[in-house]
Protein backbone atom coordinates (compact mmCIF):
# COMPACT_ATOMS: atom_id res chain seq x y z
CA UNK A 1 0.00 0.00 0.00
CA UNK A 2 1.39 3.60 -0.92
CA UNK A 3 1.55 6.46 1.80
CA UNK A 4 -1.79 8.27 2.36
CA UNK A 5 -1.31 11.75 2.64
CA UNK A 6 -3.43 12.76 5.61
CA UNK A 7 -5.21 16.14 6.50
CA UNK A 8 -4.40 18.18 9.65
CA UNK A 9 -7.52 17.03 11.15
CA UNK A 10 -7.09 13.34 11.10
CA UNK A 11 -6.16 12.29 14.84
CA UNK A 12 -5.64 8.82 14.79
CA UNK A 13 -5.99 8.26 18.44
CA UNK A 14 -9.16 8.73 17.89
CA UNK A 15 -9.63 6.49 14.87
CA UNK A 16 -8.41 3.65 17.23
CA UNK A 17 -10.99 4.59 20.06
CA UNK A 18 -13.45 3.95 17.62
CA UNK A 19 -12.62 0.88 16.30
CA UNK A 20 -12.30 -1.45 18.89
CA UNK A 21 -12.09 -5.26 18.27
CA UNK A 22 -10.81 -4.10 14.51
CA UNK A 23 -8.43 -6.20 13.10
CA UNK A 24 -5.21 -5.08 10.89
CA UNK A 25 -6.94 -6.51 7.95
CA UNK A 26 -10.20 -4.50 9.51
CA UNK A 27 -8.39 -1.12 9.60
CA UNK A 28 -6.56 -1.55 6.46
CA UNK A 29 -10.06 -1.89 4.68
CA UNK A 30 -10.97 1.77 6.98
CA UNK A 31 -7.97 3.27 4.86
CA UNK A 32 -8.82 2.18 1.77
CA UNK A 33 -12.28 3.24 2.08
CA UNK A 34 -11.66 6.37 3.24
CA UNK A 35 -9.05 6.65 0.45
CA UNK A 36 -11.76 5.70 -2.13
CA UNK A 37 -14.09 8.57 -0.62
CA UNK A 38 -11.20 11.16 -0.53
CA UNK A 39 -10.55 10.68 -4.33
CA UNK A 40 -14.12 10.67 -5.27
CA UNK A 41 -14.05 14.04 -3.93
CA UNK A 42 -11.31 14.81 -5.92
CA UNK A 43 -9.58 15.22 -2.82
CA UNK A 44 -5.59 14.92 -2.59
CA UNK A 45 -5.75 14.16 1.20
CA UNK A 46 -7.58 12.25 3.06
CA UNK A 47 -9.75 13.83 6.27
CA UNK A 48 -11.23 13.06 9.44
CA UNK A 49 -14.85 13.53 7.54
CA UNK A 50 -13.28 10.75 5.21
CA UNK A 51 -12.10 8.39 7.63
CA UNK A 52 -15.79 8.81 9.30
CA UNK A 53 -17.80 7.87 6.57
CA UNK A 54 -15.66 5.05 5.71
CA UNK A 55 -16.33 3.71 10.06
CA UNK A 56 -20.39 4.12 9.06
CA UNK A 57 -19.88 2.37 6.13
CA UNK A 58 -17.70 -0.56 7.70
CA UNK A 59 -19.28 -0.47 11.11
CA UNK A 60 -23.06 -0.25 9.67
CA UNK A 61 -23.30 -0.87 5.92
CA UNK A 62 -23.34 0.92 2.99
CA UNK A 63 -25.95 3.49 2.53
CA UNK A 64 -28.94 2.58 0.20
CA UNK A 65 -29.92 6.10 -0.95
CA UNK A 66 -31.93 5.10 -4.02
CA UNK A 67 -34.71 2.86 -1.54
CA UNK A 68 -37.69 5.42 -1.24
CA UNK A 69 -39.83 5.42 1.78
CA UNK A 70 -42.38 7.48 1.99
CA UNK A 71 -43.57 10.04 5.37
CA UNK A 72 -44.98 7.57 7.06
CA UNK A 73 -42.41 4.90 6.42
CA UNK A 74 -39.78 7.34 7.65
CA UNK A 75 -41.77 8.70 10.38
CA UNK A 76 -42.15 4.81 11.69
CA UNK A 77 -38.23 4.44 11.04
CA UNK A 78 -37.38 7.71 13.22
CA UNK A 79 -39.41 6.31 16.33
CA UNK A 80 -38.10 3.17 15.96
CA UNK A 81 -34.28 4.03 16.28
CA UNK A 82 -35.04 6.89 18.88
CA UNK A 83 -36.43 3.91 20.94
CA UNK A 84 -33.39 1.68 20.43
CA UNK A 85 -31.06 5.02 21.19
CA UNK A 86 -33.09 6.69 24.50
CA UNK A 87 -33.50 3.19 26.51
CA UNK A 88 -29.92 2.45 25.23
CA UNK A 89 -28.90 5.45 27.08
CA UNK A 90 -30.92 4.53 30.29
CA UNK A 91 -30.23 1.77 31.29
CA UNK A 92 -26.72 0.22 33.06
CA UNK A 93 -24.01 -1.23 31.43
CA UNK A 94 -24.86 -0.08 28.25
CA UNK A 95 -22.33 1.29 25.33
CA UNK A 96 -22.60 4.71 24.67
CA UNK A 97 -25.08 5.73 21.16
CA UNK A 98 -22.41 6.62 18.95
CA UNK A 99 -24.49 7.51 15.93
CA UNK A 100 -28.63 6.96 15.19
CA UNK A 101 -29.68 7.38 11.28
CA UNK A 102 -32.61 6.27 9.00
CA UNK A 103 -30.91 6.60 5.78
CA UNK A 104 -31.19 2.63 5.21
CA UNK A 105 -27.66 0.55 5.13
CA UNK A 106 -27.05 -2.71 4.34
CA UNK A 107 -30.61 -4.58 5.16
CA UNK A 108 -31.56 -1.84 7.80
CA UNK A 109 -34.09 0.99 7.09
CA UNK A 110 -32.85 2.83 9.62
CA UNK A 111 -29.69 1.62 12.35
CA UNK A 112 -28.53 2.93 16.25
CA UNK A 113 -24.87 2.24 16.76
CA UNK A 114 -23.62 1.42 20.04
CA UNK A 115 -19.62 1.79 19.89
CA UNK A 116 -17.94 -0.32 22.73
CA UNK A 117 -15.53 1.86 24.77
CA UNK A 118 -12.98 -1.02 25.07
CA UNK A 119 -12.47 -4.26 23.38
CA UNK A 120 -14.45 -6.94 25.89
CA UNK A 121 -14.24 -10.55 26.48
CA UNK A 122 -16.59 -11.56 28.35
CA UNK A 123 -20.30 -9.69 29.49
CA UNK A 124 -22.22 -9.51 32.70
CA UNK A 125 -25.92 -10.35 33.73
CA UNK A 126 -26.81 -6.74 33.81
CA UNK A 127 -25.02 -5.53 30.52
CA UNK A 128 -27.06 -8.76 28.91
CA UNK A 129 -30.53 -7.38 30.38
CA UNK A 130 -29.74 -4.10 29.44
CA UNK A 131 -29.20 -5.22 25.77
CA UNK A 132 -32.25 -7.47 25.69
CA UNK A 133 -34.40 -4.04 26.80
CA UNK A 134 -32.75 -1.83 24.50
CA UNK A 135 -33.79 -4.08 21.19
CA UNK A 136 -37.39 -4.05 22.63
CA UNK A 137 -36.89 -0.13 22.59
CA UNK A 138 -38.03 0.05 18.91
CA UNK A 139 -41.05 -1.73 19.06
CA UNK A 140 -42.20 -0.48 22.27
CA UNK A 141 -41.89 3.34 19.81
CA UNK A 142 -44.21 2.11 17.43
CA UNK A 143 -46.90 0.36 19.67
CA UNK A 144 -46.85 4.03 22.16
CA UNK A 145 -46.69 6.72 18.96
CA UNK A 146 -48.85 4.98 16.52
CA UNK A 147 -50.68 2.27 18.57
CA UNK A 148 -50.84 -1.72 18.87
CA UNK A 149 -52.65 -2.26 15.70
CA UNK A 150 -49.37 -0.10 13.70
CA UNK A 151 -46.77 -1.94 15.04
CA UNK A 152 -44.59 -2.81 11.76
CA UNK A 153 -42.66 -5.97 11.25
CA UNK A 154 -39.98 -4.34 11.56
CA UNK A 155 -38.84 -5.40 14.58
CA UNK A 156 -38.57 -9.14 13.91
CA UNK A 157 -34.76 -9.15 13.96
CA UNK A 158 -34.92 -7.19 17.65
CA UNK A 159 -37.26 -9.92 18.93
CA UNK A 160 -35.05 -12.47 17.28
CA UNK A 161 -31.55 -11.42 19.06
CA UNK A 162 -33.91 -11.06 22.10
CA UNK A 163 -34.83 -14.08 22.19
CA UNK A 164 -31.38 -15.90 21.49
CA UNK A 165 -29.77 -13.96 24.52
CA UNK A 166 -32.39 -14.82 27.02
CA UNK A 167 -32.18 -18.29 25.96
CA UNK A 168 -28.74 -18.46 26.30
CA UNK A 169 -28.56 -16.68 29.61
CA UNK A 170 -30.91 -19.50 30.21
CA UNK A 171 -29.46 -22.32 28.99
CA UNK A 172 -25.50 -21.89 27.81
CA UNK A 173 -24.30 -19.05 30.52
CA UNK A 174 -26.07 -20.19 33.73
CA UNK A 175 -27.44 -16.78 34.62
CA UNK A 176 -30.62 -18.05 36.18
CA UNK A 177 -31.25 -18.08 39.73
CA UNK A 178 -33.64 -20.89 39.07
CA UNK A 179 -32.13 -23.21 36.90
CA UNK A 180 -28.67 -22.19 38.33
CA UNK A 181 -24.91 -22.93 36.47
CA UNK A 182 -26.15 -25.56 34.45
CA UNK A 183 -25.77 -26.36 30.53
CA UNK A 184 -29.01 -27.21 29.09
CA UNK A 185 -28.35 -28.44 25.76
CA UNK A 186 -31.14 -30.22 23.47
CA UNK A 187 -28.44 -30.56 20.27
CA UNK A 188 -25.05 -30.91 19.31
CA UNK A 189 -23.35 -30.71 15.95
CA UNK A 190 -21.37 -33.43 14.36
CA UNK A 191 -18.64 -31.16 12.48
CA UNK A 192 -17.44 -34.70 10.64
CA UNK A 193 -21.07 -34.97 9.21
CA UNK A 194 -21.08 -31.42 7.85
CA UNK A 195 -24.35 -30.16 8.42
CA UNK A 196 -25.72 -33.33 10.17
CA UNK A 197 -26.99 -32.96 13.52
CA UNK A 198 -28.36 -35.20 15.96
CA UNK A 199 -30.63 -34.57 18.35
CA UNK A 200 -29.89 -35.91 21.95
CA UNK A 201 -32.82 -35.22 24.50
CA UNK A 202 -30.80 -34.05 27.99
CA UNK A 203 -33.78 -32.21 29.63
CA UNK A 204 -36.72 -33.17 31.42
CA UNK A 205 -40.28 -32.06 30.23
CA UNK A 206 -40.57 -30.41 33.51
CA UNK A 207 -36.90 -28.57 33.34
CA UNK A 208 -37.86 -27.94 29.68
CA UNK A 209 -41.13 -26.12 31.00
CA UNK A 210 -39.01 -24.12 33.42
CA UNK A 211 -36.15 -23.36 30.89
CA UNK A 212 -39.49 -21.72 29.17
CA UNK A 213 -40.80 -19.90 32.07
CA UNK A 214 -37.25 -18.10 32.76
CA UNK A 215 -36.81 -17.14 29.53
CA UNK A 216 -40.02 -15.54 29.34
CA UNK A 217 -39.76 -14.00 32.63
CA UNK A 218 -36.24 -12.15 31.02
CA UNK A 219 -38.21 -11.26 28.23
CA UNK A 220 -41.21 -9.68 29.77
CA UNK A 221 -39.38 -8.10 32.83
CA UNK A 222 -36.70 -6.16 30.62
CA UNK A 223 -40.16 -5.23 27.77
CA UNK A 224 -41.48 -3.74 30.89
CA UNK A 225 -38.32 -2.10 31.91
CA UNK A 226 -37.86 -0.60 28.68
CA UNK A 227 -41.81 1.28 28.32
CA UNK A 228 -40.90 2.69 32.06
CA UNK A 229 -37.56 4.13 29.94
CA UNK A 230 -39.92 5.79 27.51
CA UNK A 231 -42.83 6.29 29.43
CA UNK A 232 -40.25 8.79 31.78
CA UNK A 233 -38.80 9.90 28.28
CA UNK A 234 -41.34 10.32 25.60
CA UNK A 235 -40.46 14.32 25.56
CA UNK A 236 -37.32 12.86 24.47
CA UNK A 237 -37.93 10.51 22.23
CA UNK A 238 -40.74 12.95 20.55
CA UNK A 239 -37.53 15.14 20.33
CA UNK A 240 -35.32 12.40 18.77
CA UNK A 241 -37.28 11.21 15.93
CA UNK A 242 -37.93 14.85 15.26
CA UNK A 243 -34.27 15.51 15.26
CA UNK A 244 -34.31 12.35 12.71
CA UNK A 245 -36.70 13.42 10.17
CA UNK A 246 -35.16 16.40 9.97
CA UNK A 247 -31.78 15.59 9.42
CA UNK A 248 -31.88 11.67 8.91
CA UNK A 249 -28.53 11.05 10.75
CA UNK A 250 -27.76 12.45 14.30
CA UNK A 251 -24.39 11.62 16.02
CA UNK A 252 -23.10 11.91 19.97
CA UNK A 253 -23.41 15.53 20.32
CA UNK A 254 -26.39 16.34 18.83
CA UNK A 255 -28.01 13.22 20.92
CA UNK A 256 -26.61 14.25 23.97
CA UNK A 257 -28.10 17.62 23.69
CA UNK A 258 -31.64 15.95 23.37
CA UNK A 259 -30.74 13.60 26.15
CA UNK A 260 -30.06 16.88 28.45
CA UNK A 261 -33.69 18.36 27.00
CA UNK A 262 -32.01 20.77 24.51
CA UNK A 263 -32.64 21.33 21.06
CA UNK A 264 -30.07 18.96 19.00
CA UNK A 265 -27.80 21.66 16.81
CA UNK A 266 -27.87 21.18 13.28
CA UNK A 267 -25.15 19.31 11.43
CA UNK A 268 -22.10 21.12 10.12
CA UNK A 269 -22.68 23.08 6.84
CA UNK A 270 -26.67 22.36 7.36
CA UNK A 271 -28.42 24.34 4.70
CA UNK A 272 -32.08 24.25 6.34
CA UNK A 273 -33.93 25.53 2.80
CA UNK A 274 -31.68 22.70 1.46
CA UNK A 275 -33.97 19.35 1.14
CA UNK A 276 -32.46 16.05 2.98
CA UNK A 277 -30.29 14.45 0.88
CA UNK A 278 -30.85 10.77 2.22
CA UNK A 279 -33.25 8.05 0.58
CA UNK A 280 -36.54 8.05 2.04
CA UNK A 281 -36.19 3.93 2.57
CA UNK A 282 -35.63 2.46 6.23
CA UNK A 283 -35.25 -0.87 7.98
CA UNK A 284 -35.61 -0.58 12.01
CA UNK A 285 -32.50 -2.89 13.59
CA UNK A 286 -29.11 -4.71 14.65
CA UNK A 287 -25.16 -3.97 16.99
CA UNK A 288 -17.89 -5.50 16.44
CA UNK A 289 -21.27 -4.74 18.38
CA UNK A 290 -23.70 -5.04 15.75
CA UNK A 291 -26.25 -1.76 15.24
CA UNK A 292 -29.51 -1.72 16.17
CA UNK A 293 -31.24 -1.16 13.21
CA UNK A 294 -34.57 -2.93 11.00
CA UNK A 295 -33.97 -5.16 8.16
CA UNK A 296 -35.32 -3.77 5.06
CA UNK A 297 -36.95 -6.99 4.14
CA UNK A 298 -38.72 -7.30 7.39
CA UNK A 299 -39.27 -3.70 8.58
Amino acid sequence: MGELALAEDVRPQIIARGTPGFSGADLANLVNEAALFAARANRRTVSMDEFERAKDKIMMGAERRSMVMDDQEKKLTAYHEAGHAIVGLSVPEHDPVYKVTIIPRGRALGVTMFLPETDRYSISKRRLESKIATLFGGRLAEEMIFGPESVTTGASNDIERATEIARNMVTRWGLSDRLGPLTYSEESGEVFLGRSVTQHKQVSDVTAHAIDEEIRSLIDSNYRRAKDVLDTNLDKLHKMAEALIKYETIDESQIKDIMQGRDPQPPAGWDDSAPPMGGKSRDRGETPETPIGKPASQH
